[in-house]
Formats: structure tokens, sequence, C-alpha cells
């Protein structure tokens, strides 16, 4: 049996085979080939990108050579454990040498160090999002109509609506990205044809070398998938296969709300101190470059009334019938991104002050929007917070997050006639809903819970004397 220490006979191809990308996922779809046959690898370059129940994460090759063949097309899941791609290790010594499987299943784990692109850092599989140079831009104007104001401050709310909108990078994958700083294109005068408004390759190059009726472009890859077909017209049905982060959305949704007995409970607030706090910390210098947004406020009311309330910071443990009590926080925030609804959470959000929080959400909803949230990002969470407001609704019925105990409904922010002190004032009020698992959190503590944190954003110096 020949080996890769075999002399007389040198193995020429090695296969590099999907790996489990963490969690223990079981299969991952192939959403993009960066390298084709005849191309030259080296050691860690980012040879596809593959969506996983979780997240799309990009797969570096662990060693140099030239493509021989792609086993699979874009838009196909593989199992963990198959082979994806082989590589010719030795070019040029013959076409009868055998072919070696790698024989590690997690084959990106100990690839030799690569240089380190400038201003990314390692995560679970390749490189994470390079830190951002764009700037916030001013905005016009001191005083806007109520409907305005309260779009505006829905814009503010874990960084989706129009302000947030306004403020986002173009989407690109990272080899996109290189392409254009190597031609000197600028993203943000590139019109996107990709899926959920993605620039592809095709753009940049469009961008690059605008020509009169170009001929179309034959793609290179080996099997590609045909794109969807157009509806026909007067089509009654469109077929969308279900898989990826849908999928696993999916089935995390029916297993939760068929498992933990959920209870919700509302409270409308008047929170117009909370905006006020919010408008004064957006001129602290202590918060200077962090993004100051009533969520932060929201999130920090909701840790401290879980600090007054640990009981309800728990899981439910099936197989040993066992009540977990969590002596942290991994605070969550569902985040709706091209690829679907995730909940990346903050790590032991409870040690966290004010200005660390605020850097934390940023991180989180910036990492969000470019799609490059990890799946351990995703792990572990204990509370959640979702923020329906954004889309103008008044409030929900949110579905726990699988294994956690609570989430927090945040609904619009609104200017509306309130009692104040004897009279009908306009003020700013929302609407909370706390879910919980009643197996967990009787009527009583869910109620305490909700109760704290709408007592704190109605009266935010409560931060100080009780947390």
């Amino acid at each position: 049996m020949t080996t890769m220490t075999d002399t007389s006979n040198a193995v020429r191809f090695r296969e590099f085979k999907m790996p489990d990308v963490g969690e223990g996922l079981t299969e991952a779809e192939i959403l993009k080939w960066f390298v084709q046959p005849g191309d030259t690898v080296t050691d860690g370059q980012v040879v596809c990108e593959v969506e996983t129940a979780k997240a799309a994460v990009e797969l570096p090759i662990p060693f140099d050579g030239v493509v021989h063949e792609l086993r699979f097309p874009e838009g196909t899941t593989v199992d963990v454990g198959q082979v994806i791609i082989a590589v010719d290790v030795a070019p040029g010594s013959g076409d009868d040498a055998p072919v070696a499987a790698e024989p590690a299943p997690e084959p990106v784990a100990e690839p030799a160090e690569p240089a380190e692109p400038k201003g990314r850092t390692p995560v679970l599989v390749g490189y994470g999002v390079a830190e951002s140079s764009t700037k916030r831009r001013a905005r016009k104007g001191t005083e806007a109509a109520p409907a305005a104001a309260s779009a505006a401050i829905q814009g503010e709310m874990n960084g989706h609506g129009p302000a947030a909108v306004a403020e986002a990078r173009p989407l690109a994958k990272p080899p996109v990205r290189k392409l254009a700083k190597d031609l000197g294109i600028d993203l943000a005068t590139v019109t996107p044809t990709g899926d959920g408004g993605v620039i592809t390759r095709e753009d940049v190059h469009a961008a690059a070398t605008p020509a009169p009726a170009p001929a179309p472009v034959q793609t290179e890859a080996p099997a590609p998938v045909a794109a969807p077909a157009p509806v026909a017209a007067g089509a009654r049905e469109t077929r969308i296969p279900v898989k990826g982060v849908r999928k696993a959305i999916a089935q995390a949704m029916v297993g939760s709300a068929f498992t933990a007995p959920h209870v919700t409970e509302f409270v409308t607030v008047d929170v117009t101190r909370t905006m006020k706090l919010v408008a004064e910390l957006k001129e602290d210098k202590d918060m200077a470059g962090v993004r100051v947004n009533p969520l932060l406020i929201i999130a920090k009311a909701l840790l401290v009334a879980i600090k007054r309330n640990p009981e309800v910071n728990a899981a439910w443990d099936e197989a040993n019938q066992e009540i977990v009590q969590k002596h942290y926080v991994n605070l969550g925030i569902a985040a709706a991104t091209p690829r679907g609804l995730i909940v990346p959470n903050i790590k032991d959000a409870h040690d966290q002050t004010l200005p660390q929080l605020a850097a934390s959400l940023g991180e989180l909803v910036s990492t969000a929007r470019e799609g490059k949230t990890s799946p351990a990002a995703m792990a572990g969470g204990t509370v959640t917070i979702t923020n329906v407001g954004v889309f103008g609704v008044d409030t929900g019925t949110p579905i726990l997050n699988p294994g956690e105990s609570a989430i927090l409904a945040v609904g619009a922010i609104k200017l509306q006639p309130w009692v104040h002190k004897g009279k009908v004032k306009p003020r700013q009020v929302t609407t909370l809903a706390l879910s919980f698992d009643h197996r967990l959190v009787d009527g009583e503590l869910g109620s305490k819970v909700l109760a704290d944190v709408a007592a704190i954003l109605e009266q935010p110096k409560r931060l100080i004397t009780w947390g």
C-alpha cells in the first residue's frame, strides 16, 4: 500500500474532505467555489464558502498544489467527511500516482500558519471580517414629525431600519473585496446582482471595464447548478428548497414550540426618559467611538432584571430531569440577515460595563450584517432580545431560542398621548413582551422580570440604584 512517505512512488493527489466546522454539524452546502481546476492553491488559501445550519464560513486548503477536480458543484449539500476537492500536489510527475485522502475529519484545524490578512483575525475557519473604515454620516436636521422620529428611533435599534441601511458596508465576499481593491474599484459604486444584494466578481469586473453589449460569459464551473428558472407569467406557485439556515430555523422553532410550554406577558411603558438618556450618552466622551441606541439601554435593563431575579436564567435538562441554573448571561440578539434569522450572543454580558456592552452590540450587529457570524458566536445563549419594532410592529409573542428560558420582544417606540403627572402629554411609548418556559419560570417570576425591565426603562436612574 502506497503511503505519503513512499519516496519511490510519491502520492500525487490529495483530497480535502468537508470538515465539521463546529458544534457537531453533519452537513454543509457549498455556496461558492473560489478556485477552478487548473488553479494553483497555497496552504491556507480559502477555496470555497459553505453554509451550515448556523452560518456561512470559509474553508482554507491545508496544502499547496494545483486544483485537479471539484467533486461537487455550487448549491450541493455535502455530508461532513465527504471529499469536496482533489489537489495535485506534484504536478508533472505522471498520471498513475494514487490519490490520498486527508485522514483527519477536521483538516482546517491544523494548517500551517498562513500570513494573516491585514486587519483581520483568525476565527473558527478562515478569517473574520476586516475592520470597517466606513464613517457614520451626520444626521440632517434637528427635528422631525412624530412618524419620522419613530422611524429614526427604529433605525437605531439593533442595526436595522433606514439609519442602519445608510451606514452598512456593501455586501461582498472577501475574495471579491480583494479583487475590487486590486482593481481600484470602490464597492460603494458597484451595482450588486447577487442574491440579497451581494456584489459578485462579475459586478466588479463590469465596473472596472464597462464595455458596450458584452458577450455572455460562460461559467468556469465544471458542473454548475442551474439558476432558478424565472417565474412564468401566470404561475400560481414557486417552490424553494428548504436548507441551510432556513432549515435549521424551522427545526429549532418547531422543537422549541412543541417542547417548552410558552407563556407570554406584555407591558406598555413610557420610555421618554430612556430616549433622553440615549441622547445624553451620545454626547458623553466615555461613550465615544461606540454606537449608542435604545437597544443598549434595553439590554442593560434586562441584565439588571436578571441579576435581581437570577432564577429566570436557567435551562431545562430533560435527560437528567434537572434545572440548570446559569450564573452567567450570554445575551442573544436576534438579527435578520439575507440568509435568515440568526441569534448570536454576547458572552458574559453580565460582566460588561455600559461602554463594553455598546461595543459588543456594535460588533455583533456589524458581523451579522456581513454574514460572517461564526457558529461559536451563536452557541451557548441563555436569554434573547428580539426587536420587532424595527419593522413598525407594536409587539409579538416570540418563540424561545432552543435551550433558553426567556426571550424579550421590543415593539416600536412611538409618540403617543400618555397620562404624565396627571396630564395627558405626548410621550415616547413602547410595548414589551416576555415569553418564558413555564417549566422553569412561573407567572410570578416572569412578571417580576418584565416589571423590572419596564421600571428601568421608565426611570433609567434605577440602573444605578439596582445595578
